[in-house]
């Protein structure tokens, strides 16, 4: 079947490139195989509720280099009828698939991460014309050697541990830096490497406590006054639970966590006499304009999704393997996530460079 009209929706939380993508997809379209191209707002909720916007050639004019998506987006929506307590909402399949009806859209567009996708290839039993889009700061999307998103997180975390190191120096003291990533500590490996961190934290390699003060007090040792600890959002020590900062109970990933920073630089302090500060990154790794590698990869990945239905390969999601793009399926790129391993080359070079993972 000839595609004459597509959907594109962001969905999840926003990062670096989600513009460079959807410009891509858009501009393609257009140009090359004369689509019509409809832009789903704020991810799944737009496709419930009915809201959309046509995009032209002109309409993605100038936002290769904006953040945040210019769609909007939710973490918490999803298409599919849900139990949340004792309330059961229901009616938001049909409605999804009435307005798919409604739209007469040929095929859709999804781009997110784990939680995205996972609705995607959900959705893509039912209505079988999806192609997804890789995009995440946490790079934890299998399948694929990189998500777009990711290098502008690390550049930014690079860029703030820098600054803390000079603070750290002038007051001899102890930075705490907590990162995102959830359950896959890339942000805070690449992140710290590239900023020169002195104990690196995540969450595949429980941590021991006096492992993390005795790296502290050996560069005491050596006469080194300060230290950054770089610790990602999902680290914990051994025998210990991940620390929640909240739940959000109408989202279908409820645990936010954060607190690890604080936590860390407590004990640190206590053991060493060490005066240590915490500083928690938040949402700044997933602000701002994306890197040029990140504009240049959401790009390409726009590019091959749209060829990607064209071409009928639909049930995939665009996957950076090597220097190449390639389908992969929806199934098996939600079906984990992608973790550090412990015998990973950026742990070994961490730690040839005297990084301390706390162990």
């Amino acid at each position: 079947m000839a595609i004459k009209k597509v959907g594109i929706l962001t969905g999840g939380g926003d990062c670096p490139g989600l513009n460079a993508a959807l410009r891509a997809i858009t501009r393609k379209g257009v140009l090359d195989f004369s689509w019509e191209v409809l832009g789903i707002q704020d991810g799944y909720e737009g496709l419930v509720s009915g809201h959309a916007r046509r995009l032209g050639y002109d309409d993605v004019a100038n936002i290769l280099q904006c953040g945040g998506t210019i769609l909007g987006t939710s973490n918490k929506a999803s298409p599919f009828d849900r139990r949340d307590g004792k309330q059961i909402e229901t009616g938001r399949t049909v409605k999804a698939l009435e307005n798919l009806k409604k739209w007469g859209l040929d095929a859709l567009f999804c781009i997110g991460g784990d939680g995205t996708l996972t609705i995607a290839n959900k959705l893509s039993e039912l209505w079988p014309r999806v192609i997804g889009l890789p995009k995440t700061i946490d790079n934890d999307l299998l399948c694929t050697d990189q998500t777009f998103g990711f290098d502008t997180a690390c550049g930014f975390v690079t860029e703030a541990i820098d600054r803390l190191h000079t603070t750290a120096e002038a007051h001899h003291r102890v930075m705490v830096v907590e990162v995102m990533g959830r359950y896959a500590g890339w942000i805070a490996l690449c992140g710290g490497l590239a900023g020169g961190g002195d104990v690196i934290l995540i969450p595949e390699i429980p941590f021991k406590r006096e492992k993390v003060i005795e790296a502290v007090k050996e560069r005491s040792r050596r006469g080194k006054r300060s230290s950054i600890i770089v610790v990602s959002e999902g680290a914990h020590a051994e025998g210990e639970k991940l620390m929640v900062n909240s739940i959000i109970k109408d989202s279908p990933d409820p645990i936010r966590l954060g607190g690890i920073g604080k936590a860390v630089a407590a004990f640190v302090e206590e053991a060493t006499g060490h005066e240590s500060r915490v500083t928690v990154l938040g949402h700044l790794q997933r602000g701002g304009s994306p890197s040029f590698y990140d504009r240049v990869l959401a790009t390409r990945c726009g590019a091959a999704a749209a060829q990607l239905a064209h071409e009928g390969k639909f049930g995939n999601m665009v996957a950076l393997r090597g220097k190449e793009l390639v389908p992969a399926p929806l199934s098996e790129a939600i079906a984990g996530l992608n973790l550090v391993s412990r015998d990973h080359q950026l742990i070994a070079t961490a730690k040839a460079v005297g990084a301390s993972f706390g162990i």
